[in-house]
């Protein structure tokens, strides 16, 4: 179970609170929908919840244990843009590989060709860079996706592409999987569970 108690976040005392007592839980193998205006914290809670911040008050546990603070990190977290979560020093084939390298299937299963490996990152599309994005956050090891609008700017069919491989795989791997989008529909078809983020206040 990933959970986050209490949580609460600011960068600096005086500053405003960008989330204040926020209880959220995923289960394994369970996809959630996150959802909230603009301005609510969804991005901080996603960050929070990957351990990319410590939270100001509150927890963030992983199977009852403290995230950990270093190696691979269980709890994978996928932006909307993803030449910013790349190094564009790296050939993709590297990128791939820089932490546990994904299966053929998931390669085949996102469309992703053997002639990309040896470009660089500028050389792909948005779509074709965050399909490697996806396939390298969902290495053997990963127990939870976050997916903070993470095919918002991409075109209809590569959204499709990109859902049908990563709903596919949370199913056949018991991932854990948020979904956090301002697409109500996306959120509809795709989740079990939808959590509205102002309504998650102690």
């Amino acid at each position: 179970m990933l959970r986050g108690e209490n949580l609460s976040f600011r960068y600096n005392d005086g500053q405003p609170w960008i989330l204040q007592d926020v209880d959220i839980e995923v289960a394994p193998g369970e996809i959630v929908g996150l959802s909230a205006p603009s301005g609510f914290g969804k991005t901080t809670l996603g960050k929070l919840l990957a351990g990319y911040l410590t939270p100001t008050q509150g927890k963030v546990t992983l199977n009852s244990q403290p995230l950990p603070n270093r190696g691979y990190s269980a709890v994978q977290l996928i932006f909307q843009n993803p030449e910013l979560a790349v190094n564009p020093r790296w050939r993709i084939g590297k990128i791939l590989n820089e932490g546990l390298p994904p299966s053929n299937d998931l390669l085949k299963a996102l469309s992703i060709h053997n002639n990309w490996l040896t470009r660089w990152p500028h050389e792909l599309s948005g779509g074709e860079l965050q399909r490697i994005a996806v396939a390298r956050s969902l290495g053997s090891r990963t127990q939870y996706l976050i997916a903070d609008e993470m095919t918002a700017m991409l075109d209809a069919n590569t959204q499709a592409l990109i859902w049908q491989a990563v709903t596919t795989y949370a199913h056949q791997h018991n991932l854990g999987l948020l979904v956090i989008s301002h697409e109500a529909p996306l959120l509809k078809r795709l989740c079990s569970r939808l959590i509205d983020l102002t309504k998650t206040r102690n």
